[in-house]
C-alpha cells in the first residue's frame, strides 16, 4: 500500500531521510575524532596501568633496602606457645633462652555466696582500694544490678563487676580486679567491708601472721642450725612460709700442703778419749717411711641448705638458694611442700666450705586475708609472674614483660613442668615474602610491556596465571604501543638492573641473583625456551630458602649495600629497580609527561568535535531549510496547478 501524504505532518518526498542520508557523510570526520579520543582515553589507561605497576615494582624495592627493610624484622619462637610466647623487635639480638614458669600473674577474683535475686544493697560510702589506687563512690541503696552498674560505671578498669547463675533461681556476684600481681590486692573499705561480709564474699580469719624467728640466724660454712616450730604448722593451711636469706662467699686461699714431720729425736751416740784422742760412736739412725702428704680437702659447693623437718622425722627439701650480694626475699607455699605433713622445724644445714649463710625474718602469713578478712569463694589471688630464665628467678606483677630481654616482648599464658626455649631469630619469612613480591612486581610489569609492545599473541598465551577477563583485556592492547622508546627503553633497563653483578661485602662472593634462586630460567636442558627468554624471573624456592638460612646479610647486600661508607644504600638489585623507576613515576616524570601529552592530544580532538557539532548543526539546520522551501516551492506549484484546472474548467462550462 503506497505511504498517504498528509501535508504539515509527513515529507511528501521523505526529506527527512535524504537530510539524515547526507549528514551521515558529514558526520564521518566527527565519527572519526571521536573514535580517535575513545582510543587516546585507552592510551592514558595503557601509560596509568604502566605507571602503577611501577609504582608498586619501587615500593616494593624500596621496602628491600630501605632502613624498615625485613632483613632487620626479628622473631621470637617458643617451644611451647601455649606457656610462654614472645615479640621482638628490630633491636633485639639473635639468641636463646631457657625458660621455666613457676607461676603466672593474676588479679584478685572474689565469687559471693549464691544471693536471692531480691538481694538489697545498702546505701553508703563504698570504697575498693587496688594497690595504691582507689575506687569510691556514694551509693544511695538498691538492688545488685544497681550496685554493678554504679561499681562498673566508677571503677572502669580498676574493678569490675558481674552477675552469674552459679545456682538456678540465684545470682552470684564476681567482683574483680583488672589489675594484676601480689602488689594490687583488692581490699574493701567503708561500707564495702560489711557488703562483702553479708554477701558472702569475706569471711573473718583469725591469726593470719605468724613470726617464727625475727632475728638473723647465721650458719657459718659446715655448721647446722635448727629453729624449732612451736606449734607445730599443717602442712593442709593455705599458709605461705616467707623469710630473708643471704649467702656470702669466703675469700679462698690456695691450699698448700704440710711439710713432712721432722722424725724421732736421736741422742748423741758419744764416744772415747784417751790420750787426748777422741773417738765418737757411729750416729743411731732410724729407718722412716717415705712421706705421702694428705689429700687437699674437698670442695662443697651446694646451695640447698634450707629444708622442713616434720613431725614424723621426715624432711622435705626447698628450692636452692644463689649467690648474692644482699638479701633476697623468698616465700613458699607450705601445701606445695609439706604434702599435709605437721612441720615442726625449718632446718639450714651449710655444708659448702666456702660460703656462709644467714636467714632473717621467718613469718608465716595467709596471701589471701587482708585486714582480718579474707575472700570466702575465691576465683583466684592476686600474685607476681615468677619464672626463671637460665636458671635466674625473677618476679613481675604482670604477664607482659618487656624488660627481661632487650627489644622483646614475653607474654606469660601457663605455668610451665618443662623448660621452654625461646629463640630470637631474623624473620627470614618476611624476607622471602618482600623478595617474592618484588619479583611478581617485577614480572607484572614486565608482562604489561611485553603486550603493549608485541603483536604476538603468544605473549598473552604464556601468561598462565590469568583470569579470563584479564586475559581478555590484555587482548585488546596486544601490541598498543608497539615500536614506543619509552616501552623499549624501560624493558631493557629492568633486565639489565636484574641481570647486572653488584658488590659483594667483605668478599662473601654472591653478587648474582642466580646464586640466590632468582632467574630468568631461559636455558633447558633440551634447548632454548623462547617463552622464557622475556625477561621473566623465576624462583627457586628451595635455593632461596637455603641463601636466606645460611646468608641472610649477604643476600640483605646483594639487594641493597653501602659503598662508600655514608650508611645509605648507594647499590643492589632493590637499589636500582628503585632508581630505575623513579624517574618514570615521580611527580612531572615519564608517565605524566605522558599521559599529559595524551590529555592535549584530547582537548584538541575534543575542541574539533566541538568545532564539528557546530558545523554539523548549521549544515543540517540549511539542509532543512532548503529542503522545506523546496516542499514549500512545489506545494505552491501544485496549488497554483489546481487554479489553473478549475479556471480551464470554468471557462470550457462558459464556452458550452
Amino acid at each position: 500500500m503506497a505511504d498517504i501524504y498528509v501535508p504539515g505532518v509527513k515529507s511528501r518526498f521523505n526529506s527527512e531521510k535524504l537530510i539524515d542520508d547526507l549528514m551521515k557523510v558529514e558526520r564521518a570526520p566527527k565519527e572519526r575524532a571521536e573514535k580517535n579520543v575513545e582510543r587516546l582515553q585507552e592510551e592514558k589507561g595503557w601509560w596509568r596501568e604502566v605507571g602503577g605497576r611501577l609504582g608498586a615494582l619501587r615500593e616494593g624495592a624500596r621496602y628491600l633496602y630501605s632502613f624498615q627493610n625485613p632483613f632487620n624484622d626479628r622473631l621470637a619462637r617458643s617451644s611451647n606457645e601455649g606457656a610462654i610466647s614472645g615479640t621482638a623487635t628490630r633491636e633485639a639480638e639473635e639468641q636463646n633462652r631457657a625458660f621455666t614458669v613457676r607461676q603466672i600473674a593474676q588479679a584478685d577474683r572474689f565469687l559471693s555466696d549464691p544471693l536471692d535475686e531480691n538481694f538489697n544493697v545498702e546505701a553508703g560510702a563504698y570504697a575498693f582500694g587496688i594497690g595504691d589506687s582507689e575506687v569510691s563512690f556514694n551509693f544511695r541503696g538498691g538492688s545488685l544490678r544497681d550496685f554493678i552498674n554504679v561499681l562498673n560505671q566508677q571503677g572502669r578498669d580498676r574493678v569490675k563487676a558481674s552477675l552469674i547463675a552459679v545456682r538456678q533461681g540465684t545470682k552470684s556476684l564476681l567482683i574483680e580486679s583488672k589489675i594484676t600481681g601480689e602488689a594490687n590486692r583488692l581490699l574493701f573499705k567503708g561500707a564495702a567491708e560489711p557488703f562483702g561480709v553479708a554477701a558472702g564474699l569475706l569471711e573473718q580469719v583469725p591469726n593470719a601472721q605468724r613470726t617464727l624467728q625475727a632475728e638473723p640466724i647465721e650458719a657459718a660454712a659446715q655448721r647446722k642450725v635448727t629453729v624449732p616450730v612451736e606449734p607445730g604448722l599443717s602442712g593442709d593451711s593455705p599458709l605461705v612460709l616467707r623469710f630473708e636469706s643471704a649467702v656470702a662467699r669466703r675469700a679462698e686461699e690456695p691450699y698448700e700442703p704440710p711439710q713432712p714431720p721432722p722424725g724421732p729425736a736421736i741422742p748423741n751416740a758419744g764416744g772415747v778419749t784417751y790420750g787426748g784422742i777422741t773417738i765418737e760412736n757411729e750416729p743411731s739412725s732410724v729407718s722412716l717411711p717415705p712421706w705421702t702428704p694428705p689429700p687437699a680437702p674437698v670442695r662443697v659447693d651446694d646451695l640447698g641448705v634450707l629444708s622442713l623437718e616434720f613431725s614424723d622425722g621426715t624432711s622435705a627439701a626447698l628450692p636452692p638458694l644463689r649467690d648474692g650480694d644482699g638479701f633476697e626475699t623468698r616465700q613458699y607455699p607450705l601445701k606445695d611442700i609439706a604434702g599435709g605433713k605437721t612441720i615442726s622445724a625449718i632446718s639450714i644445714d651449710n655444708k659448702n666450705t666456702h660460703r656462709d649463710v644467714t636467714v632473717k625474718g621467718i613469718e608465716v602469713f595467709d596471701p589471701s586475708a587482708q585486714g582480718g578478712y579474707r575472700p570466702r569463694n575465691p576465683v583466684s589471688t592476686a600474685q607476681d609472674a615468677i619464672l626463671s630464665m637460665e636458671g635466674v628467678e625473677v618476679t613481675r606483677p604482670s604477664n607482659s614483660i618487656d624488660d627481661l630481654i632487650p627489644g622483646v616482648t614475653l607474654t606469660l599464658s601457663a605455668p610451665t613442668s618443662e623448660t621452654v626455649h625461646l629463640t630470637v631469630e631474623p624473620d627470614r619469612k618476611a624476607a622471602k615474602d618482600a623478595i617474592i613480591n618484588l619479583v611478581g612486581n617485577y614480572n607484572r610489569l614486565m608482562a604489561e610491556l611485553n603486550v603493549l609492545s608485541r603483536k604476538d599473541d603468544r605473549v598473552i598465551a604464556e601468561l598462565s596465571y590469568l583470569e579470563p577477563e584479564e586475559r581478555e583485556a590484555l587482548q585488546k592492547r596486544l601490541g598498543a604501543l608497539l615500536g614506543d622508546s619509552t616501552i623499549t627503553q624501560m624493558r631493557s633497563g629492568m633486565q639489565r638492573v636484574a641481570a647486572a653483578p653488584y658488590p659483594s661485602p667483605e668478599g662473601s662472593g654472591l653478587t648474582l641473583l642466580s646464586q640466590i634462586g632468582i632467574s630468568t630460567g631461559g636455558r633447558q636442558s633440551g634447548g632454548i625456551d623462547q617463552s622464557r627468554l622475556r625477561g621473566y624471573l623465576e624462583i627457586d624456592e628451595k635455593a632461596l630458602d637455603t641463601a636466606l638460612q645460611d646468608r641472610l646479610r649477604d643476600v640483605a647486600a646483594l639487594f641493597g649495600s653501602d659503598t662508600n661508607g655514608d650508611l645509605v644504600a648507594d647499590t643492589g638489585v632493590a637499589f636500582n629497580l628503585e632508581a630505575l623507576a623513579k624517574p618514570y613515576v615521580e611527580s612531572g616524570g615519564i608517565i605524566s609527561l605522558k599521559t599529559g601529552n595524551v590529555d592535549t592530544r584530547i582537548a584538541q580532538e575534543q575542541r574539533r568535535i566541538d568545532t564539528l557539532d557546530r558545523q554539523l548543526a548549521l549544515k543540517e539546520a540549511e539542509l532543512k531549510r532548503q529542503y522545506g522551501q523546496m516542499e514549500g516551492a512545489y506545494t505552491r506549484m501544485e496549488q497554483l496547478s489546481g487554479s489553473l484546472d478549475r479556471f480551464n474548467d470554468q471557462n470550457s462550462g462558459n464556452r458550452r
